[in-house]
């Protein structure tokens, strides 16, 4: 969890996920469209249906797997202690807790992930702009990411952002391929 001063914390794995996952569902989705009706297909309504297309796949995956982790490590926590049932800290308030987390990390990642599949789709289709410019705009969301990814960790930000440029032209390639919009 990353917090500040005055700021709630936030999970920094269902962000960080639920971002690189809209966007990259941005890209997969879109980018054929995008790219063979210059930019005519292009507008509220995509984004709007990618967004959703990505904040109810980001809430499915993370709800699942964070509740799988979290449960397994009340499962094996149960047999480390000995008790007569691998389940029993899953019934307890342990359990509830275990439930609630899982709630948040399916909230922020589910939320991020739309964020991140829709507004660099507004942002081509609300403004007079060409359709590679809507494409190398959700290219650069990514970039951008991975330079606050780079900044959080304290790592190198440029090859952290350099990296998910990368990562953004080969999922835009895919995309195109595939051409599912």
């Amino acid at each position: 969890m990353v917090g500040t001063p005055g700021w709630r914390l936030v999970p920094v794995l269902p962000l960080v996920l639920g971002l690189t996952d809209g966007i990259l569902n941005a890209l997969t989705l879109a980018s054929a469209a995008i790219l063979r009706d210059a930019g005519a297909a292009l507008g509220v309504s995509l984004a709007l249906r990618v967004g959703t297309a990505a904040l109810v796949t980001a809430g499915f995956t993370v709800f699942v797997a964070d509740y799988a982790e979290r449960r397994s490590v009340l499962v094996r926590s149960s047999r480390q202690l000995n008790l007569t049932q691998p389940g029993r800290l899953a019934a307890t308030n342990l359990g509830r807790a275990v439930v609630r987390e899982s709630a948040l990390a399916t909230v922020v990642a589910s939320l991020a992930s739309l964020v991140g599949a829709s507004t660099p789709l507004l942002v081509g289709g609300l403004l007079p702009v060409p359709a590679l410019v809507t494409i190398a705009v959700t290219i650069g969301f990514l970039g951008a990411l991975g330079w606050v990814i780079g900044s959080v960790l304290a790592a190198r930000r440029t090859r952290w952002a350099v990296a998910m440029l990368l990562g953004g032209v080969v999922v835009t390639v895919v995309g195109t391929v595939l051409d599912i919009a």
